[in-house]
């Protein structure tokens, strides 16, 4: 039997204060919604409490100096992790570590056994760097992720699939010469958006030229300018082996959203979901892990995860 499982922490979610865009009402509605749904009361979907990483966790992608930075502008109190868009509080290098933890438990889950999927709703920060925070991110979840399942699992190839609105250039870059990190990534065009990157003729560099598939789209575009590229993607991810799924949903890209333009519906990410789901089944026994990312409307946040949710859900 197939099991999703779905990572919450108690009064630990990755917020800034208000009026920051990424604050805690983001969550509310979803960790609702998902509490009363049917595939939680069936069992085949279930909550489990996060943990923190320690040092060594962050040290797998993260500089020592960055880290010790963190702490410091954690005890702190104020200012800013980068150049004003992430800002400190007291403990937010706590709340950063359990996004870190959370996400590596999601990796240990899916490969306990066979047909085993995990979602961490607080992961998904894709844009902090090895030295630096950026775009609310702190520390890089699915980096680090990348490097865990690696080191402690012993596989190599990797599909990284992110839809979040704003292009995941923290991984992108981080890996752009790994040939066997396999990245595709929509994203409103750079020409736009922060953070000004992820353009076609990305393709990754050196002998990983050719895994890496950038997707920007127009402002406004919606579920048709995502799906005429889902041809490409097919073409671009089937041709590949992989032993471990990423998937960073992010829902800034549904329509509605304050700070983005692009215009999906919740379409996306179920159909996403449903493709990278069935594709992990036959690709790498059923393990694929959802990070939430960004989103900044709570009916969005709730309508396009709890969809990632129930496409995870369904019978292969």
């Amino acid at each position: 039997m197939q099991k999703t499982y779905v990572i919450l922490g108690q009064n630990l979610e990755y917020a800034f204060p208000e009026p920051h865009p990424l604050n805690s009402k983001r969550y509310s509605l979803f960790v609702e919604n998902l509490k009363n749904h049917p595939n939680v009361q069936n069992g085949s979907v279930e909550i489990i409490e996060g943990k923190f990483a320690n040092e060594d966790e962050l040290l797998l992608f993260h500089s020592k100096s960055y880290i010790d930075f963190v702490k410091k502008m954690s005890e702190f109190g104020s200012g800013y992790l980068d150049y004003g868009d992430t800002p400190a509080f007291k403990g937010i290098f706590e709340i950063s570590s359990f996004v870190v933890g959370s996400t590596i438990l999601a990796i240990d889950k899916v490969f306990e056994g066979e047909n085993i999927h995990a979602f961490n709703p607080i992961g998904g920060l894709h844009h902090a760097y090895r030295d630096r925070a950026s775009g609310f991110c702190v520390f890089n979840d699915p980096a680090i992720a990348i490097i865990y399942a690696r080191k402690k699992y012993g596989i190599r190839n990797i599909l990284y699939f992110d839809i979040d609105a704003h292009h995941g250039d923290g991984v992108y870059y981080s890996f752009e010469n790994d040939p066997y990190v396999f990245i595709v990534d929509y994203h409103e065009s750079g020409n736009y958006l922060f953070p000004g990157t992820g353009f076609r003729e990305e393709k990754g560099k050196d002998l990983a030229y050719g895994t890496k598939l950038n997707i920007p789209l127009e402002p406004y575009s919606g579920d048709k300018e995502f799906l005429d590229n889902f041809e490409i993607v097919k073409d671009f991810v089937e041709k590949n082996d992989y032993e471990l799924i990423l998937l960073q949903c992010g829902t800034d890209g549904m329509k509605g959203d304050p700070i983005t333009h692009l215009q999906y519906t919740d379409m996306v990410h179920y159909e996403t979901a449903k493709y990278l789901h069935k594709l992990a089944h036959e690709k790498c026994k059923g393990r694929i892990v959802a990070m939430g990312g960004g989103g900044y409307s709570p009916e969005n946040v709730a309508k396009g995860w709890i969809k990632v949710i129930e496409a995870f859900s369904m019978k292969i």
